[in-house]
């Protein structure tokens, strides 16, 4: 398969280590459930999370992402596995707990309709209980535009976390917003 990410990430650890506050999240969270990473890339949150102890399947259109993560997955005997599809038509079952939004949204002009697409698809499917866990790059636009959409939805949710986290790689600031589904 032929996608732009397939050349980034034939270099190792492309976008580097977790999220610091992700990583914070994560360890404190008491329910090691099954996670869904959607656009996983090369693994670096879902290996991470596999040794913690969750079940993780990763999703993303990048076989070479993929090959990486399995493989990684196979040699620490975690229970991680990738899978190489669409996230923006992979279907959310009642098998997974918590799903994971690494950098998938941005709400640029050209991508605000099937990213907003998704969104309310997620919304719609994750089970009462479920947790959607989205980290985006800091911006004001984007993380009203990423609430409206959940406000608008009309499902009622308990915010878990709204706040911030450093991205030391790229000398970044990311948004973190973790809410969980309460009907």
């Amino acid at each position: 398969m032929n996608n732009p990410y397939n050349k980034h990430y034939r270099q190792e650890s492309y976008f580097g280590k977790p999220y610091p506050g992700l990583v914070e999240f994560f360890e404190n969270y008491s329910n090691r459930n099954v996670v869904l990473d959607l656009g996983c890339g090369q693994g670096r949150d879902a290996l991470f999370l596999g040794r913690l102890g969750y079940k993780v399947v990763g999703v993303d259109i990048s076989d070479v992402g993929i090959q990486q993560l399995n493989k990684a997955a196979l040699q620490e005997k975690l229970q991680v596995e990738g899978f190489v599809a669409d996230i923006y038509s992979f279907g959310i079952t009642d098998e997974y707990d918590i799903v994971l939004l690494d950098s998938m949204f941005h709400f640029y002009k050209n991508d605000v309709e099937k990213e907003t697409k998704v969104l309310r698809r997620i919304i719609e499917e994750i089970k009462p209980g479920g947790l959607i866990c989205n980290f985006m790059q800091k911006g004001n636009k984007r993380e009203k535009e990423l609430k409206r959409i959940i406000k608008e939805s009309g499902v009622t949710f308990e915010v878990l976390l709204d706040g911030y986290t450093d991205y030391p790689e790229y000398d970044a600031e990311f948004h973190m917003y973790i809410i969980k589904k309460l009907e």
